[in-house]
């Protein structure tokens, strides 16, 4: 077998992981939200869930009611590629749906996991410093 036949083999095997390599390298970290001085609500939540789309329903009414009150990142979980979002790994995310609510201080407030009624909802919220 001839070099030329040999680096031809290896380029063959080895490009296709390289540059699997270089794709999944670059998702890393750049999906977590920046540290900000507001509590900050995380909802983990999947397209093809029920009681995914009752959280949403009561988000979608409380948000504009304390949009300035926290920041608010909504994290869809639908494929495998998904469970690599560096934000489910921090939050130790296994189920859907999950809301997160973090104060100010970084300290967790509430983590929920399940669909509860709205009131319940906005007495955690409004209880985030």
């Amino acid at each position: 077998m001839s070099k030329k036949s040999i680096f031809t083999i290896l380029a063959i095997l080895i490009l296709p992981l390289v540059a699997f390599w270089g794709l999944t390298f670059s998702q890393g970290e750049s999906n977590i939200a920046e540290a900000v001085d507001r509590p900050q609500v995380f909802k983990f939540s999947s397209t093809m869930c029920a009681e995914c789309k009752e959280v949403e329903k009561t988000f979608q009414e409380l948000l504009p009611k304390y949009e300035d009150k926290f920041v608010y990142t909504e994290v869809i979980v639908d494929s495998r590629n998904d469970m690599k979002n560096a934000l489910i790994k921090k939050h130790n995310v296994t189920l859907v749906p999950t809301v997160v609510m973090i104060n100010s201080d970084g300290s967790i407030h509430k983590r929920i996991e399940n669909s509860i009624p709205k009131d319940e909802m906005e007495e955690y919220i409004k209880g985030l410093h």
